[in-house]
């Protein structure tokens, strides 16, 4: 009857009401019919329908019968003796059996108010037949049938009830997994998103400034005695500059590389051997072999950035004379491979990456490609020069990639 019982199936506030509105009506009928139809026992007809009123209006105005079940049966068994008084009064009592029925089946444990409900509609049927006088199978028919109604009206109703609350426990489950798989997704993107900036990063923008400071080393070795070699090492190191700043505008921007616009990884490739051969004491030569075929976008500049760390590495650490950058079509794979003549290394026994010497080329380079599903193999020992091969898949190129580069 009162949905902030904890133990009890909550009811609709307008349910509610128009069950208090069913009893003081019947009540109220039945002293009505007392008095109009004077009855001899019109007085205490109506002072029993009063008091089983005050009786009942006392129910929802406690607090213990809102919270306590036992407290709830006693009240029951108060409203339900009123109500046996004023059936034994007057048969109109019979008809208050109907809101009885709810509030047992509703306030009572599933057996006790079966057991409850059973007791009411055989005290009804037996004080109309009283007060007919004589007893037939039709006058059980209506307190029967109106029991009947109310058990599977009210079991229905709670069992909705379990229904929707399970419902309800499972979509807030479902919402609280829906949140925490957003949060770890989002957790998983940013560290993908920092783990691929640390590989652009490390592929453009670290290796152009190394490069613009070997460039202006070697100018300033040259003065003062050739100034013309400085000036051509600060021209090629503000071409360098202008490039990077290039690559970091197209970074932010996330689009491909300026290397890739308007030409193929070929060419790009070629660009840059005669970008490296130019600014620095390296001869990059560009191959290539086999039957050119369109590439995805992240494949182009996977393999583009490989050669670009992979020549900054030959620079920086190899003391090479020469490099060899080749592109290979092998059917279905593309390959770099990048070969130079320094004096190598061993590649069991690199240093670990640190912040302020680098050594995260290779691991950057590595990632790249098995991001890819590809592999790189390097091959190298101390004295011997270094050879480096970036094997990709070749997938066709789709408008969306999942790995488009900046």
């Amino acid at each position: 009857m009162n949905s902030t019982a904890p133990a009890l199936t909550p009811t609709p506030r307008a349910l509610t009401w128009c069950l208090h509105v069913l009893v003081v009506a019947l009540l109220a009928l039945a002293a009505g019919r007392a008095v109009a139809g004077h009855s001899p026992y019109a007085g205490p007809i109506t002072a029993t329908a009063a008091a089983c009123a005050v009786i009942y209006a006392a129910g929802p105005a406690l607090p213990r019968v809102r919270r306590s079940r036992r407290a709830a049966a006693l009240w029951l068994a108060a409203v339900g003796a009123g109500w046996l008084v004023l059936l034994a009064l007057s048969g109109d009592g019979v008809w208050v059996a109907f809101p009885l029925y709810f509030l047992q089946l509703h306030l009572l444990p599933r057996r006790a108010g079966l057991a409850a409900v059973a007791a009411t509609a055989v005290a009804a049927i037996t004080g109309f037949a009283a007060h007919q006088g004589s007893f037939s199978p039709a006058m059980a028919i209506g307190p029967a049938l109106g029991a009947a109604v109310a058990v599977a009206v009210v079991w229905g109703y709670q069992a909705l009830y379990r229904e929707s609350e399970q419902r309800r426990r499972l979509i807030e489950e479902l919402t609280a997994t829906r949140a925490d798989l957003a949060a770890a997704q989002h957790a998983a993107g940013v560290l993908a998103e920092r783990e691929r900036l640390a590989r652009e990063i490390h592929d453009t923008l670290a290796q152009g400034l190394s490069s613009i400071q070997l460039l202006l080393r070697a100018a300033e070795r040259a003065l003062p005695r050739t100034p013309e070699n400085a000036a051509r090492y600060v021209d090629q190191a503000r071409q360098a500059a202008v490039d990077n700043l290039a690559e970091a505008r197209r970074f932010v921007a996330a689009l491909a590389p300026p290397a890739l616009e308007g030409t193929t990884l070929a060419g790009a490739l070629e660009r840059l051997c005669a970008t490296t051969s130019a600014r620095h004491r390296l001869t990059a030569r560009f191959h290539l072999t086999g039957e050119p075929v369109p590439l995805a976008t992240a494949h182009e500049v996977a393999l583009l950035r490989v050669a670009q760390s992979a020549l900054a590495n030959t620079e920086r650490h190899a003391e090479a004379a020469t490099a060899d950058v080749t592109l290979s079509y092998l059917g279905d794979h593309v390959a770099v491979d990048v070969v130079d003549d320094g004096r190598g290394f061993d590649p069991d026994r690199l240093p670990a990456p640190d912040p302020e010497s680098g050594g995260f080329g290779l691991a950057a380079m590595r990632a790249r490609v098995q991001a890819l599903g590809g592999t790189l193999t390097i091959e190298s020992a101390p004295g011997h020069g270094t050879a480096l091969a970036a094997r990709l898949p070749l997938t066709p190129p789709t408008e969306t990639e999942p790995e488009a580069c900046p």
